[in-house]
């Protein structure tokens, strides 16, 4: 295992009250949409560190400063595909950055998600297009294997379709990982598979990598992205609790959990969630 850059989880860049302009509407993906000021302010502040970084990186290692290594960039990731992805790209070229965007490809096309223009166009603008499963399941990990393996290859298909290159990156829908979900990513061509483990930590699966990424919520502040990008401690604890937390809770919950998550935050009533697929 290796320690990687800090990988950063984003779903959409709205304005407040605007939430379903973009991707999946309903409360729930509302927690997971930022506005634009306030991604702009964290980017500045990934980007100001990164700097800081560089800077120190150079003055310990002077040999280095004519060649191209350097401290690795955080990742800014992008799930679902929202359409308002094209707000957020232009935010991250203004810092010198490029954003991982995983499309969930039965929505491309539809009311609040990107088309296959626009995705040709984050890809020509150098940003990576990749795979967030067809119908996106709440609980992937639950999924039959030939779901499994159909999510992952016919999503990749699809994009492959649209941008007329190699997509091999992609990333878990709902944070519902296991083995299984490697498995199948790996049989479909997946070399780099992200999820929303709050690490940094690399581990090799199934002869593929696999990369934990760190939430954003619509209320995480400006230092704590900070902090997540410089490593600090704190930030990063406080996601791993949560994240454990949840996890026993999904465990013990089973079918149960889905329909109280259901029936607390609601997603809207036009979502067909591949959950709901599945049972049909």
């Amino acid at each position: 295992m290796t320690v990687e850059a800090c990988a950063l989880m984003y779903h959409d860049v709205v304005a407040d009250g605007d939430e379903d302009r973009s991707g999946f509407p309903g409360r729930d993906a509302a927690l997971y949409k930022v506005s634009a000021a306030r991604f702009d302010a964290h980017v500045a502040a990934v980007a100001d560190g990164w700097s800081r970084r560089l800077a120190e990186h150079m003055t310990a290692h002077p040999a280095l400063r004519s060649s191209s290594a350097q401290p690795p960039r955080p990742v800014f990731t992008f799930d679902d595909g929202g359409v308002s992805a094209m707000e957020a790209a232009a935010i991250l070229e203004q810092r010198g950055f490029l954003g991982h965007f995983f499309i969930t490809t039965n929505y491309v096309g539809t009311r609040g998600f990107l088309d296959a223009r626009q995705l040709r166009e984050l890809r020509a603008r150098g940003h990576v297009v990749g795979s967030h499963s067809c119908s996106h399941p709440l609980r992937m990990a639950r999924c039959p294997w030939p779901q499994l393996v159909a999510e992952w290859t016919q999503s990749r298909r699809a994009l492959e379709d649209i941008l007329g290159c190699a997509v091999r990156t992609a990333s878990v829908p709902g944070g519902d990982f296991a083995a299984p979900v490697a498995d199948a990513a790996a049989r479909a061509g997946i070399t780099t598979l992200f999820t929303s483990e709050p690490t940094r930590t690399l581990r090799r699966a199934f002869g593929i990598d696999v990369r934990g990424r760190f939430t954003i919520q619509r209320w995480t502040t400006t230092e704590t992205v900070r902090g997540l990008a410089n490593g600090a401690w704190l930030p990063r604890a406080r996601q791993a609790v949560v994240w454990n937390a949840k996890k026993v809770t999904k465990r013990i919950g089973g079918d149960r959990y889905l329909k109280l998550r259901q029936l607390l935050i609601g997603h809207g009533d036009e979502v067909q969630w591949g959950d709901t697929i599945m049972r049909e």
